[in-house]
């Protein structure tokens, strides 16, 4: 079969893809490494699987390669193999195919982030993409499949890439949707269709994540595209067993609904996840004499949902008085157990003193607390008392922290700090596993994607949250180029106002906020009062990024038991001065002695 009969046949008749070679090395218990491993530890194991595949009926053979781009494979020490995995995988196919099939190489998304979510540019992908594309076409691939994309923006990438490699290449792009018919019931598929039209494909479509009934769904809201469809589901939706997936649908009953699909508009049809030989020799043979498009099928009418307006009443009154008056917080110590009673007493103490608002970290040196939202809304819920609520990136990965923060705003917690978060391996849990799936700036950015009324994949939240997007900044830092890079970047995904680490006189000060003076940002400036010589020590030696200047440490020293007061006059004396040049102070004091901020901010007259 050659590629141009492939092309004038596509949309006459169906042709079949062949279904998941890691589903049957699993079942030849080869399921220890990746499977793209095997087309070099196991070549023959590979064609056999393949051969089946084309015994079956498959006219479309899909390169055992979804993850073998350097990024990917780089996880197992082999971002040297690329050219060798991917140029194997097509040889393996093609002798198995016997001019029965069409080989298609495969490419499949990086597995990174792009920046700020992650560190990866749109350079390092395009070059990314070119190197696998490279290696497929040199090994002779018909066409090139983008396959399981989840970020269009990515995909698009993709393509440019390919292009770049061969202009004329074949190209069929599948973009993969999630199991929630919220979203399916927008517009959001028919804008990607929309947005592939112009690209020159041989054929677009979804694969995987769903299963054959959802993906009929997909399917319509796909169908309005002028481009043939490529239809490859999942064959259910599986469970772990052993840590393995496990799929209970049946070859019968998978074919029954590409029966449907084909009908529907399916051009090109098969399975993806879980789909074995059996699987695709059930397909085959239920789609054998059918038409794509027999069945005229109106596409799937979209629901426009409208982002509501932001209620006046969801702004916090923190972040409606930034610029307007001096603001002050004040951190509270956040207890190990289910005893909040000092918390709200301390937050008591504090909102009848006039304080704005209470500092609650999450889980500081990696140690347990309870978590930051719940304590918060306690706080708000007894005392009244607003919350600046940090938020670590440590411990969630994409989907546990944006669904926290949607849970959050329903809470009333509308004040998030984003910070990045210490590392496991200095807390509790020394072998606990850190996320960091974004950081700091990534999670700025996800707040400023709610402000806006979507989640990071753009999808539709139905309404625009009105967070305060916090962030941190260390204008002691070790590398100080590096921490007003990033602090450009925070501002620049919707920071508004940054909290300071610890700062102790003015000639630390006033360099930092001249270095700013670009950025849109309000300033809290961090101060702690310092309780004896020893605490000076400690923060100076031990504690990360933390400088107590060496006239502070002198003074202290030289107080003796008078350093506790020294402390409070050098925090004292620092506030009076610096109060011109900052929006406002966060006052970390020492042992919950929530006196001294009181004290200190009366007698520096910032309240």
């Amino acid at each position: 079969m050659l590629t141009n009969t492939f092309k004038e046949l596509l949309g006459k008749q169906p042709f079949i893809a062949s279904g998941s070679i890691a589903m049957e090395l699993s079942l030849r218990d080869k399921h220890d490494i990746p499977a793209d491993i095997w087309n070099l530890k196991d070549p023959v194991t590979i064609e056999s699987i393949y051969k089946e595949f084309v015994d079956a009926g498959a006219t479309l053979l899909l390169t055992n390669t979804l993850k073998s781009n350097r990024l990917a494979l780089d996880a197992f020490s082999l971002s040297d193999k690329v050219y060798e995995i991917n140029r194997k995988a097509v040889w393996i196919a093609r002798t198995a195919a016997l001019r029965k099939a069409l080989v298609a190489g495969v490419i499949g998304p990086t597995g990174h982030f792009f920046s700020p979510i992650g560190d990866l540019t749109q350079d390092v992908a395009h070059q990314v993409f070119a190197e696998q594309a490279m290696a497929l076409l040199d090994s002779g691939a018909d066409i090139i499949m983008l396959s399981s994309f989840i970020d269009i923006e990515e995909l698009m990438i993709a393509i440019d890439a390919v292009r770049a490699v061969k202009s004329d290449i074949p190209i069929i792009a599948l973009k993969s949707f999630p199991e929630d018919g919220t979203v399916l019931a927008t517009s959001y598929p028919a804008d990607i269709a929309e947005r592939l039209q112009n690209k020159q494909l041989l054929a677009l479509g979804s694969n995987g994540i769903v299963g054959p009934q959802r993906m009929t769904d997909i399917l319509r809201a796909l169908s309005g595209s002028s481009i043939p469809l490529c239809i490859l589901p999942d064959i259910a939706i599986p469970t772990l067993l052993n840590g393995r997936p496990n799929y209970n649908a049946e070859p019968e009953y998978v074919a029954s609904v590409a029966v449907k699909l084909v009908r529907q508009g399916a051009c090109i049809i098969g399975a993806d996840g879980g789909a074995t030989v059996e699987h695709v020799k059930a397909i085959a043979k239920a789609v054998q004499h059918e038409i794509p498009g027999s069945e005229k099928v109106e596409p799937k009418p979209s629901k426009t949902i409208d982002i509501k307006p932001i209620e006046s009443e969801e702004v916090s009154q923190f972040a409606k008085n930034i610029g307007k008056q001096f603001l002050t917080t004040v951190e509270v110590e956040i207890p190990r157990g289910l005893d909040m009673s000092t918390v709200i007493e301390a937050s008591h103490f504090l909102k009848e003193h006039g304080i704005d608002a209470v500092n609650v970290f999450d889980g500081a040196r990696a140690r347990v607390r309870i978590n930051p939202i719940t304590a918060s809304h306690i706080i708000m819920q007894e005392t009244g008392m607003e919350c600046i609520t940090h938020m670590a990136c440590r411990d969630r990965n994409m989907v546990g922290l944006q669904s926290d923060l949607i849970g959050a705003y329903g809470l009333g917690v509308r004040n998030i700090l984003a910070v990045t978060g210490d590392p496991t391996t200095i807390g509790d849990y020394p072998f606990a596993t850190s996320v960091y799936d974004v950081d700091s700036i990534g999670l700025c950015r996800a707040l400023n994607h709610m402000n806006k009324g979507r989640d990071l994949l753009g999808n539709a939240l139905g309404r625009a949250t009105q967070f305060l997007i916090a962030c941190a900044v260390n204008p002691c830092a070790d590398d100080r180029e590096n921490e007003l890079k990033r602090l450009e970047k925070k501002v620049q995904e919707g920071a508004t106002i940054a909290f300071t680490q610890p700062v102790f006189d003015m000639k630390t000060l006033l360099p930092f906020l001249d270095s700013i003076k670009s950025l849109d940002v309000s300033i809290m400036l961090g101060i702690i009062p310092l309780r004896s010589a020893r605490h000076a020590d400690f923060l100076h030696y031990e504690v990360p990024g933390m400088i107590v200047p060496a006239w502070v440490r002198e003074a202290m020293h030289a107080a003796g038991s008078n350093a506790g007061e020294v402390g409070l006059n050098i925090a004292t004396d620092f506030l009076s001065e610096a109060k011109e040049y900052v929006q406002g102070v966060y006052i970390m004091p020492p042992a919950k002695r929530y006196d001294m901020a009181i004290d200190m901010c009366k007698r520096s007259g910032v309240l």
